[in-house]
């Protein structure tokens, strides 16, 4: 058998023919850079040509708190325990029993830990060890993340009371206003694939599938829902398109993360016309 092209194996190519070769197979059709017109389409586009860099810090599961923290406010960062260039540099012993294990450069190295007596500390390292190895930006090219240092980032383990789960509330903003949001639920069942449930700005359930399945039942909409949009609003003033992430616990609302290229927007939607509204949300630059 032939060796398996993976995108490690493609560093060598420039990043339009590599986005243009991994759209082909991710989306079974030709990439138009010349005149994008999907959403996904104008995530390609947006690698290439949005690149400021202050997203480097954005993206930085570790600077972008400090990013966001001076504006929205200290009160919505979930606590650091710890930072670390390496997984053998973490003193677990001044860990709490319940703590969250991630990388700040990529997506992926992640290790929940519920009870630290039960961690299979060579598994997490192998996993984590692995991950800062990687460049996350030869995956899709996603720019923001090329210069990212990668380091381990140890945080509060948060849990909602109510849901028995960490939802995530991932808002789809452009220009400053939020158009969209999708809830990722079930992402720690045993046996049970995540859920992914599209939501309009007013939270109306839509019939959109991307990646994932929806739940058989809807999630509740958040307590917080409004405050959320408005803060996701904020963060995404004056940017083209930012997903910008949220989770709600106990009454309680915490930022998650930034995302320039939701999915790298390398995965298709069901029906495939969402694809073309996703894509009517973006104003591309001018320039």
């Amino acid at each position: 058998m032939g060796k398996i092209i993976s995108a490690d194996n493609l560093k060598f190519l420039p990043d339009v023919p590599f986005l243009k070769l991994k759209y082909r197979v991710a989306m079974k059709k030709k990439l138009n850079l010349k005149n994008p017109v999907t959403y996904n389409e104008k995530l390609q586009w947006l690698k290439l040509h949005d690149r400021k860099p202050i997203y480097t810090e954005m993206v930085d599961k570790y600077e972008a708190k400090r990013y966001v923290a001076e504006r929205i406010g200290e009160e919505y960062i979930i606590k650091t325990l710890g930072v670390w260039d390496h997984f053998d540099d973490i003193d677990f012993d001044k860990l709490p029993d319940r703590f969250v294990l991630k990388c700040t450069h990529d997506s992926g190295g992640l290790v929940i830990v519920k009870d630290k007596n039960n961690l299979d500390k060579a598994a997490a390292k192998e996993k984590i060890e692995k991950c800062l190895k990687r460049n996350f930006y030869y995956a899709g090219r996603e720019w923001p993340y090329k210069n990212v240092k990668p380091r381990v980032l140890a945080e509060e383990y948060m849990e909602d009371s109510k849901t028995e789960e960490l939802r995530d509330y991932k808002f789809f903003a452009f220009n400053g206003k939020v158009k969209a949001l999708f809830i990722a639920s079930e992402r720690q069942k045993e046996n049970e694939e995540t859920k992914f449930d599209f939501f309009d700005a007013e939270y109306n359930h839509l019939p959109v599938r991307n990646g994932h399945p929806n739940a058989e039942v809807p999630p509740e909409k958040p307590e917080n829902f409004e405050k959320m949009k408005k803060l996701a609003e904020k963060l995404s003033e004056g940017i083209p398109h930012l997903r910008v992430d949220f989770y709600e616990v106990d009454g309680k609302i915490y930022f998650g993360e930034l995302t320039f290229s939701h999915w790298s927007g390398m995965v298709p939607f069901e029906p495939e016309e969402w694809d073309k509204t996703f894509g009517d949300w973006i104003e591309l630059p001018k320039h």
